[in-house]
């Protein structure tokens, strides 16, 4: 039995020595990072270094003793800094462009939907209505209702009595 606690111990011992030595040469981030970067460099990756200049404007100002008074003097500087950043332009895949493909084909039928549609819905305006005869005929027929109403002939024949009178 001895024998064979030793031969395990061995064993897990060597166990454990592989193990340590595979994640010790294992690909680290760093490495990671760059299989994937040459690979995406292979496949149509660009990066661009752009610069771009910044003109920064501050104002300065300093007291100066003119005839017994503190007159302050402003000064205008201006620094120019220049920013370098990348642009990264990233290749799009099949899918993407599939979907791109397949977006700006159902737009186009769309748009030849709604041209077509539009176009059946236009209607030619065969007769306008003159909405001035409509009005001018209403006052006329409420002005008449009131001439016809016999308070308002009898009002008219006692203004002519009074007026006839003076």
């Amino acid at each position: 039995m001895p024998e064979n606690d030793t031969n395990a111990q061995k064993f897990m011992i060597r166990i454990i020595a592989i193990l340590s030595v595979l994640t010790l040469l294992s690909c680290s981030s760093e490495r990671k990072a760059q299989y994937h970067y040459k690979k995406a460099l292979k496949h149509g990756l660009k990066v661009v270094n752009d610069t771009d200049t910044i003109r920064i404007t501050t104002i300065d100002s300093i007291p100066v003793i003119k005839n017994d008074t503190i007159v302050w003097e402003k000064f205008i500087t201006t620094k120019d800094t220049i920013i370098n950043y990348k642009n990264i332009y990233v290749p799009k895949t099949r899918w993407q462009t599939r979907i791109e493909y397949k977006e700006r084909v159902k737009t186009l039928r769309i748009e030849g939907k709604t041209k077509w549609k539009t176009a059946k819905a236009v209607q030619v305006v065969k007769y306008r209505t003159n909405w001035w005869v409509v009005l001018i005929a209403f006052l006329l027929g409420f002005v008449i209702r009131f001439i016809l109403n016999s308070t308002f002939i009898s009002r008219v024949r006692l203004f002519f009595r009074y007026f006839g009178q003076i």
